[in-house]
């Protein structure tokens, strides 16, 4: 049996330790810090894989309040659990990544002034996450999504200092408002037609939803669930940066490396993914609201991805491959194979932090350059980095055996296999997508470790990356000013990489079977019997092996292994080549350097406009209407009437007697004639 206790300590273990790091952090003192956050996210680690395992021997999952907040009209609102294999399979990918990052943190970060800051930030972002896995109501999924978009806010911005970093930090948590906005209709769609808040009630009163209908736009009615589950689906666009929610991802790797690991592969943008999974027997009622997850998961997929082809910054290469990443997850979600989206959930968790603290180490190594143009053949003086970033790559790509070739073929062919409107166009999106992702992670590889060394004479900028080139400022690795040669990044750094290396590789070949085709998550999610793809692949698989072999007749694979070769031949056999291509096709290039030109039209509309409303506004409102009438039209008033009594006040004795006289004939005319 799980014990409440158990999920108590889990939760709550980076809280406190969030706590003692952020409140006591001078007292405690940089190893304290680090000490005791590591140690409480290793305890809720540890206490998510036991939990797991209780639930894998037929412990009956826990659902359950622990504390009422408030009852109002029949209405409760809780702090509770449920944590079922759905659940503890995120707490442990969350726990286990987090731990990572956490170590990692120690070599990256150790010069930095807010060290114990950043410790504590991160721990209360674990927090926040587990709260919003292991929540059992929308109340506590809501606290848990606003929580990781606060702490989210504070990391992209932990250099304060820097005006980049602020604007990214903003950007991200305005944009994330607009997605929010439609999560809270949602959630108040769900209490409207069902009175509770409590995802197994509200679940089961699911016809109450199915049964109404609502009218948007006058004359035109819509199913009350499609709305519903829509406006559920925008919060998930936010929180996971589909299209055209997705611009503040990329702008976010302003924030320190070790937190672009946290966001990026475990927390918060699979916050979105995990969601719409939970959500899985609200959304098997509505065909639109699928169709509609499939499209814009499958358009963010592709068109994400081609964004990579052109980026020269190590980290935002790999931040448009987690976008391009969870368009592929988001696809699945929308062809109804839940299971596939998690099982990609998981396996990216690993892979794509891998990538993400491996370009940390880079970054170290480099002194903080980012630009893949002043890198080339680092391999021979970062062989840890190098193998697990080539293991980190090769499970991106989908390369047979790895974690990354299980989950993407799987999804892959549940797209395919998949009757739903939109599936055909979302086939040839994460289809095409194969080259694309294989071209930009070798990409990556060749410009970084492969070819000649670029960086020598750069080394002049060494140590001044925060001011001439806006990079990473701190978290550097104690090398000499005099040290231009780069070396293998400490311990601390690498042991991470290598704990991370091992899931990416293996971790596909035990947890196929049994979360994909084996039933793993039970009553976790549900799936329309009309619908379940992954039903349908499941009577073909004998088993992980025969899985790869299968694959290895499809043509997903052979595009991979196209993406590769294109990118030896223009960035190691051809260097000259890349350039001409991109000036012959200028246009086609300038469209993607400058990313579809979203962020610039997103100026031009909605934030000059709000500008402009708000000055429309001001210049109305406050200085028209509450200055110009109100408060110096008041005061105008009073000098105007004081003015009139002024003159009366003439100080002569006659004037006054005669105004009595008046006076008193106006009272005695009145009288009698009254």
């Amino acid at each position: 049996m799980i014990s409440e206790s158990t999920l108590l300590t889990i939760v709550l273990a980076p809280l406190f330790a969030a706590i003692a790091a952020g409140l006591a952090g001078r007292v405690i003192g940089r190893v304290g810090a680090h000490c005791v956050t590591i140690a409480g996210v290793a305890l809720s680690c540890a206490l998510s894989v036991h939990v797991l395992k209780l639930l894998l021997d037929g412990a009956p999952a826990y659902n359950d309040s622990v504390y009422t907040w408030l009852v109002s009209d029949s209405m409760r609102m809780e702090v509770g659990f449920l944590v079922d294999k759905l659940s503890a399979l995120m707490m442990v990918v969350v726990s286990f990544v987090s731990l990572c990052v956490h170590v990692y943190t120690i070599g990256y970060m150790h010069d930095d002034p807010g060290y114990q800051r950043f410790f504590s930030y991160i721990s209360l972002f674990t927090f926040s996450m587990l709260m919003l896995v292991m929540s059992n109501n929308f109340l506590q999924l809501f606290f848990g999504w606003e929580a990781v978009g606060l702490v989210s806010y504070l990391l992209i911005g932990f250099w304060y200092t820097r005006p980049s970093a602020i604007f990214a930090n903003m950007k991200a948590f305005l944009v994330n408002r607009v997605g929010d906005f439609g999560f809270v209709l949602g959630i108040a769609g769900v209490a409207y037609y069902t009175g509770s808040l409590d995802y197994a009630t509200a679940f089961d009163m699911s016809d109450a939803i199915t049964a109404n209908t609502m009218e948007i736009i006058p004359g035109l009615e819509w199913q009350a669930i499609t709305v519903v589950c829509i406006c559920l689906f925008i919060g998930a666009m936010g929180k996971s940066a589909q299209v055209p929610l997705h611009v503040w991802l990329p702008d976010s790797m302003e924030g320190p490396t070790p937190i672009s690991a946290l966001i990026h592969a475990a927390t918060m943008v699979t916050a979105g993914i995990f969601m719409v999974a939970r959500m899985s027997p609200l959304f098997e009622l509505s065909e639109t609201a699928l169709s509609t997850v499939l499209i814009i998961g499958a358009t963010t997929a592709f068109f994400m991805g081609l964004l990579g082809l052109v980026n020269n910054d190590i980290k935002r290469v790999v931040a448009y491959s987690t976008l391009s990443q969870l368009g592929y997850m988001t696809v699945a979600l929308g062809v109804s194979a839940y299971a596939g989206a998690i099982f990609h959930l998981m396996t990216h968790a690993f892979f794509k932090a891998l990538l993400f603290l491996a370009a940390g180490s880079v970054i170290i190594a480099m002194h903080h350059e980012q630009d893949m143009r002043k890198m080339g053949g680092l391999k021979k003086y970062l062989p840890i980095t190098y193998w697990t970033s080539l293991i980190g790559s090769l499970a991106l790509i989908g390369f047979p055996g790895t974690s990354g070739f299980f989950s993407k073929d799987a999804l892959i062919e549940a797209v395919h296999a998949s009757q739903i409107p939109g599936a055909t166009y979302a086939y040839w999106c994460v289809f095409i997508g194969v080259f694309i992702t294989a071209f930009y992670s070798f990409r990556l590889i060749f410009m970084t470790f492969h070819g000649p060394e670029r960086f020598g004479h750069h080394d002049q900028h060494a140590d001044h990356g925060h001011e001439s080139h806006g990079h990473d400022a701190h978290g550097h690795d104690g090398h000499g000013h005099g040290d231009h040669k780069p070396h293998e990044s400490p311990w601390v750094v690498t042991v991470p990489l290598i704990l991370l290396a091992i899931p990416s590789l293996i971790i596909g070949w035990f947890t196929i079977g049994p979360v994909l085709f084996g039933g793993y998550f039970g009553d976790a999610i549900f799936v329309s019997e009309q619908r379940d793809v992954l039903a349908q692949l499941g009577e073909e698989f004998h088993g992980p092996w025969a899985f790869m072999l299968h694959g290895l007749m499809q043509p997903p694979v052979y595009l991979a292994f196209a993406g590769v070769a294109a990118a030896w031949f223009l960035y190691i056999k051809r260097p000259d080549l890349p350039g001409r291509i991109a000036d012959k096709f200028s246009a086609l290039y300038t469209l993607l350097a400058n990313k579809f030109y979203f962020d610039e039209i997103y100026q031009a509309v909605f934030a000059t406009g709000s500008r402009n409303l708000g000055a429309a506004l001001w210049r109305v409102g406050d200085i028209a209407i509450i200055d110009g009438a109100f408060v110096n039209g008041s005061a105008r008033m009073v000098g105007w009437v004081s003015g009139i009594l002024r003159r009366l006040q003439t100080g002569y004795l006659y004037h006054y007697a005669f105004a009595m006289i008046i006076g008193l004939s106006a009272l005695l005319a009145w009288y009698v004639l009254r």
